[in-house]
């Protein structure tokens, strides 16, 4: 059931967007993502569709950035009940300023590697690095069907949320399902 919180955990968490209009001082791409760096501790939500209700277990995050404006190593942990045990998902990711797109590589020990390119956009309603909405989209399959992935991720202040909706390609929809969320707090540098 957690099957589609490994895409949300490789993006860092967010929530909703500031409505006050951008300033001078609003963060670029490369900004918003290395003001993620540190330790953060939240809950990974997934929708129970029949029960219409948010179910979470808690989860730690750890955003380490290399130096270099471009590269960051995400490490989340969470338990994934008695059958599974303790989870750690170790994401690499390099972020192109030029083309907008942010490579992901997500390990995961008993899984293969994933490895996606989403292409970037900041809103532009974004105050400063500590109030941002980051927008990710990428094509690629979702329960084993042809979809657009977009990833949410809303920063406002130590707080950070990111959601993972789907809009499935093989279908005659244009419709965003809502898969899973994380949710973060700051906890440390």
């Amino acid at each position: 059931m957690f099957r589609y919180a490994l895409l949300a955990l490789s993006l860092v968490p967010v929530s909703a967007a500031s409505a006050q209009p951008a300033s001078s001082s609003a963060p670029d791409a490369a900004a918003a993502r290395a003001s993620l760096a540190g330790s953060w501790e939240g809950e990974l939500g997934y929708l129970d569709y029949s029960a219409n209700r948010w179910f979470g277990i808690p989860v730690k995050t750890r955003i380490i950035d290399q130096g270099d404006g471009a590269t960051m190593l995400r490490i989340s942990d969470f338990d994934d009940g008695p059958k599974v045990g303790n989870v750690r998902i170790t994401t690499g990711e390099l972020f192109d300023e030029k083309a907008s797109t942010v490579a992901v590589a997500t390990f995961r020990k008993g899984r293969s590697v994933e490895v996606m390119t989403y292409a970037v956009r900041i809103d532009p309603a974004s105050r400063d690095a500590m109030h941002w909405t980051m927008v990710e989209e990428t094509r690629a399959t979702d329960d084993n069907r042809p979809a657009t992935l977009r990833l949410t991720t809303v920063r406002d202040g130590d707080k950070v949320e990111t959601l993972k909706q789907v809009d499935f390609l093989d279908d005659d929809k244009s419709e965003w399902l809502t898969r899973n969320r994380t949710r973060l707090t700051r906890v440390g540098d």
